[in-house]
């Protein structure tokens, strides 16, 4: 049986392996330069980067709205759908990568802390299979 430790530490490594190829805090440079060069600063605080997370996030359901489980699976199939679904995913990725430069807070610190959390909500031998939310199981 994994318990939720060793399911982090497993998590961990497999985000050092493969996930480390996003320089998070280059990213975030980039972003606040170019803020900085348009004098953009001054509108991105908390609430309005929030607030257009949440803008990017609907536009991207958007995309998926009406179609069935089996479309949504194989949106990528179709060249054009692909690159609107990378197109809002990045818009989503730079906002939340702003925000959390605004705010100072580290996303790769609390992701991973995040995932051990959740590892605790969800144990295995509980959640396996299950949709149940872990105040359910």
């Amino acid at each position: 049986m994994i318990n939720a430790k060793r399911c982090f530490q497993v998590v961990k490594i497999w985000y050092y392996i493969f996930m480390k190829k996003i320089d998070v805090d280059s990213i975030a440079t980039s972003l606040s330069d170019f803020a900085k060069e348009r004098e953009w600063d001054q509108f991105h605080s908390a609430k309005n980067l929030a607030m257009a997370l949440n803008v990017e996030a609907s536009e991207l359901l958007e995309i998926f709205q009406w179609m069935t489980e089996k479309e949504s699976d194989l949106i990528c199939s179709d060249e054009k759908k692909k690159k609107q679904v990378e197109q809002e995913m990045a818009d989503i990725f730079l906002y939340l990568v702003r925000m959390a430069d605004k705010l100072d807070i580290n996303l790769e610190a609390v992701a991973l802390e995040k995932i051990k959390l959740n590892a605790e909500k969800y144990p295995v031998e509980k959640s396996k299979g299950n949709s149940k939310k872990y105040n359910e199981l």
